[in-house]
């Protein structure tokens, strides 16, 4: 499994360089050049794979419209993706996604993108959320399947609990196992964001190995802001730091990139632990 640490433009040489899997932003690679050079250049050198998030979440922050699926080709040809999470709507009717990516999927097959589904479903709504996930596994058109921090804790109606949407997706992912998720599946799976701190994967730790993929934030940008991993169950005695990332910071100290690069030997460490065992 590779692990995408993302990071703001002027840390991507320190914490980026030399790995095997990026998830990029859409609208960071339209709007910040020296990130979009940064990840083209990059990947002549490495050959390594390229998720383009569609930025849905921070654009319903700025309140903007989400990108449609002709600014989202765009931004994908920009920076040579190679998966592409197409449009998704947190807390509406898990219908809506699926349409949506039906009526996506071969556009982005015609521009030799793979599609990436990120299921979603209204608050409370499990069974649905569910459905989509297997509709993806069953859909001969989907590359790639996401697990997102948000979705699945909407769905057990525990976003605002940080006990219980810690342990969510794990429980997520015991519910889906039984019903047979995970015999025979084809897709490559990847885990959206890190909920409430690095241990969560430890407690995935069963099933970590059905994972291509998994991306967060927080060992850099935790680290840059004076917080490092430690030994309490969520690795967080904190809880999550909650403020957004700015990717046009750029004024880390020594101390500062120190403490992000414990956080990255953090998380790497229990990745390549987890899965030796």
């Amino acid at each position: 499994m590779n692990f995408c640490h993302i990071t703001p433009t002027a840390y991507l040489d320190i914490f980026a360089t030399g790995r095997k899997c990026h998830l990029l932003l859409a609208h960071l690679v339209n709007e910040d050049k020296e990130y979009r050079r940064w990840y083209v250049e990059q990947k002549k050198q490495y050959n390594f794979n390229i998720i383009l998030d569609n930025s849905a979440f921070e654009m319903f922050k700025r309140g903007e419209p989400m990108y449609d699926s002709n600014k989202l080709l765009d931004a994908a040809n920009k920076c040579n993706a190679d998966y592409v999470v197409m449009t998704d709507y947190p807390n509406e009717d898990y219908h809506k996604t699926i349409e949506k990516a039906k009526e996506t999927s071969d556009t982005l097959i015609k521009h030799n993108f793979k599609p990436f589904f990120c299921p979603q479903s209204v608050e409370g709504d499990l069974e649905g959320l569910i459905k989509s996930f297997f509709w993806a596994k069953n859909d001969p058109r989907i590359e790639m399947i996401g697990f997102s921090i948000l979705a699945i804790p909407n769905a057990y109606g525990v976003l605002k609990n940080p006990l219980q949407r810690f342990l969510s997706r794990w429980r997520f992912i015991c519910e889906i196992n039984k019903r047979g998720f995970f015999q025979d599946n084809t897709k490559k799976l990847h885990l959206l964001g890190m909920l409430d701190g690095p241990n969560e994967i430890g407690l995935l730790k069963n099933f970590l190995s059905e994972f291509s993929s998994w991306d967060s934030s927080a060992a850099v940008w935790s680290g840059i802001n004076g917080f490092v991993f430690d030994n309490s169950p969520t690795g967080m005695i904190t809880g999550k730091f909650e403020r957004e990332v700015y990717f046009d910071h750029d004024t880390a100290t020594v101390n500062d990139i120190a403490n992000a690069t414990k956080n990255l030997k953090y998380i790497d460490g229990m990745v390549d632990e987890v899965l030796r065992n």
